[in-house]
């Protein structure tokens, strides 16, 4: 009898050393699971500081890569300005436009050019190009007429007016020819040019007739620099207005060139401010983000080509707050001198935290330890 009831306390006890057991395992693997949580915690902390991402590692910050990448420009100068002056006589018998130069150059007006041989024409090396216009074959017949040709120095904002006597033959569109383009050709010693200057800046401007009624416009304007590279520029649409008093769409302070290739990537492209960009490359802060209305915009997204965000801002956003599009890169149009410097955090981690923090800590350090698990 005696036996039989130590055999049933011994059943029982060993049920209860099962269930010890089990919580010991559980116990383990929580510290376990604990320690390397927190020292994941500690060494790698994800903060957000003014819009950025940080990261916390040993003592140290350091910035994490944008979401959205960062296009590389160069800011490009163009010497030329071409702005169509907006008056009720825009039309063939006159036509009136501004012009000014930094450099000596030759304006040639055509009308009527084909479009195809156009194109062909300007991706021409700039050497083939300058001896074609030196030798007045610039086009090569693929007009219905010419134009003046004038050769100019450097000067301030000049009106010149175009009239054509004769009416043109576009037919119907889509035209095969546009109305009048305006070739603006730099004169100078092979040697005294950069490879990256630019030396020719082509108008393409379509003027309103009865056939097709839309507005008289620059249809198109190409940049040209010396080493061959031709770019279509496109304006950059600014979210509080033209700065520097300017007042038409067409001649704006600072514009995006795209370069003409079909491979091109984004990466090629170049910024083209012009010599009155100082409104905008300025640190005065009359333009101001649209979001925070605080910190001066510094750029400009892509595709939407919108001017309206500062930095701090920006990594806040995925789209554009004008128009609502997707935003697949930027780049800066000014520098970010503007923002507040990043406070370092303290060497010492345990600078930060409380004594019941610290003794916290040390004994799950000794736990572990005593549990014999590698910190």
């Amino acid at each position: 009898m005696t036996m039989s009831t130590m055999s049933v306390s011994l059943t029982e006890l060993s049920n209860i050393f099962t269930v010890i057991a089990v919580i010991l395992c559980f116990c383990a693997m929580l510290l376990y699971i604990t320690r390397y949580a927190w020292h994941f915690y500690r060494n790698m902390m994800v903060l957000r500081v003014n819009g950025d991402d940080m990261v916390f590692h040993h003592g140290s910050l350091h910035q994490v890569t944008a979401r959205i990448p960062q296009m590389n420009m160069m800011k490009v100068h163009i010497p030329f300005t071409f702005k169509l002056l907006e008056t009720s006589k825009s039309t063939y018998s006159e036509l009136q436009y501004s012009v000014s130069s930094q450099v000596r150059y030759r304006m040639h007006v055509y009308w009527g050019v084909n479009i195809k041989e156009l194109h062909v024409c300007l991706w021409r090396p700039w050497a083939a190009l300058k001896e074609l216009c030196q030798n007045g074959t610039l086009l090569n017949d693929h007009y219905q007429q010419p134009g003046p040709q004038l050769h100019k120095g450097p000067h301030s904002d000049e009106i010149i007016k175009l009239s054509l006597p004769a009416p043109l033959d576009l037919g119907t569109p889509p035209r095969l020819c546009y109305p009048v383009v305006i070739f603006l050709l730099r004169v100078d010693n092979e040697g005294d040019v950069h490879p990256d200057e630019t030396v020719a800046l082509i108008n393409v401007v379509h003027i309103k007739d009865s056939v097709c009624t839309l507005p008289t416009s620059i249809l198109a304007q190409y940049l040209k620099q010396a080493n061959g590279q031709l770019s279509c520029l496109k304006q950059l649409y600014l979210a509080t207005g033209n700065p520097g008093n300017y007042d038409e769409d067409n001649h704006i302070p600072l514009a995006l060139a795209e370069p003409v290739n079909g491979d091109a990537t984004m990466g090629q492209t170049i910024v083209c401010p012009t010599s009155d960009d100082s409104a905008i490359w300025n640190s005065s802060g009359e333009q101001l983000c649209v979001v925070c209305q605080y910190f001066p915009l510094s750029r400009a997204l892509l595709p939407c080509r919108h001017t309206c965000i500062c930095a701090s801002c920006f990594d806040k956003l995925d789209r554009c707050p004008m128009c609502r599009g997707s935003i697949k890169s930027y780049f800066c149009i000014r520098g970010e001198e503007y923002m507040p410097p990043i406070q370092s955090m303290p060497k010492n981690p345990q600078e930060q935290h409380g004594h019941l923090y610290n003794w916290l800590d040390s004994l799950n350090d000794a736990l572990i330890d005593f549990l014999g698990f590698q910190r």
